[in-house]
């Protein structure tokens, strides 16, 4: 992920319900393998049936006009900032060019109401394409073109998802991705991505969860999340779960109602205490309610782990404001 999207949330999770619901043809890799979380692989001696298995979506030679395309169905819909159109391992058999439109629909897999996002974009491979996106539209869909066929190993889509709190009475998780809630910046993401915190259920390995490289000087290590929503944090939950030998000691929240995302950095001095340092058990998840400070309407929390180490999941629980 380049630094620029590094802020934003990849929508075509599966965990998060996105599905591959279309293609023209997937005679040689499935269309399901384009948004596999896993960066893809090259097995120099794997051959299935239809011949050399690869790691993504690949179509057959197309012997007549026209080209290929499949449609991926978000589990939450969501702002689109950005793609990386990854050709890993795709050398002799990657499409020369891409295109990618997006829509608003009820439907499975919708035939109208398709808008452009990115025209006809020439592609190289064994290579990530980062594209930017400019649109202000919450889509449902997603339909890449392939010009005129071959094979495409990872499809990203970034952005942001924009819950609707409407009908929302009581608590609710402000941190979660499904509502919005993803992490802006942190210290360290050495060995797991800082999107994991936020993500659904709970970790299923050491893998999904937050990790940061040994500590060796001074310091500790932080993330900055902002909420889906501003609210006030009335419960906290730190899971350290699959984490032994390498959980933090210790944890703190600070948290504060900025204007901006901009503004929500780790040089500000407007964070408040929500939560001072507490300790922190191994494989587990910690509780906080009676411990939390009263700071208001909040916007952003930066969680502080003493001095480093993994953290599964962090929930912030409470009542949207406004």
């Amino acid at each position: 992920m380049t630094h620029k999207a590094q802020k934003w949330v990849r929508l075509e999770q599966p965990r998060l319900g996105t599905r591959v619901v279309y293609a023209t043809d997937d005679f040689f890799a499935a269309k399901e393998r384009l948004i596999e979380p896993a960066e893809p692989v090259f097995i120099d001696d794997k051959y299935d049936d239809h011949g050399k298995w690869m790691d993504g979506w690949e179509s057959r030679r197309k012997r007549e006009p026209g080209h290929d395309f499949c449609v991926i169905r978000l589990g939450v819909p969501g702002l689109i900032h950005g793609f990386d159109v990854d050709t890993s391992f795709f050398t002799g058999n990657y499409p020369p060019q891409a295109s990618i439109e997006a829509c608003v629909s009820n439907e499975e897999s919708p035939e109208d109401g398709w808008v452009e996002l990115l025209p006809k974009t020439d592609l190289v491979g064994d290579t990530h394409h980062y594209l930017d996106v400019r649109n202000d539209t919450i889509f449902t869909h997603v339909r890449l073109h392939i010009y005129p066929d071959g094979g495409v190993a990872r499809l990203r889509i970034f952005g942001e998802v924009k819950a609707d709190f409407t009908d929302i009475d009581g608590y609710v998780d402000l941190a979660a991705v499904e509502h919005g809630g993803r992490p802006l910046a942190c210290s360290d993401e050495h060995y797991g991505s800082m999107h994991n915190l936020t993500a659904p259920g709970r970790g299923v390995n050491m893998g999904d969860g937050w990790e940061t490289a040994r500590r060796r000087g001074p310091g500790n290590d932080w993330v900055i999340i902002a909420l889906g929503q501003p609210g006030v944090i009335e419960r906290a939950e730190i899971d350290t779960a699959h984490f032994k030998g390498n959980y933090p000691d210790r944890v703190s929240l600070e948290a504060a109602n900025f204007a901006s995302d901009d503004e929500a950095n780790n040089e500000s001095s407007n964070w408040q205490t929500l939560l001072p340092e507490a300790k922190l058990k191994m494989d587990q998840q910690h509780y906080f309610d009676d411990a939390l400070n009263d700071v208001g309407p909040v916007s952003h929390v930066r969680m502080s782990i003493y001095p480093d180490g993994g953290i599964s999941r962090i929930r912030l629980f409470g009542q949207v404001h406004g």
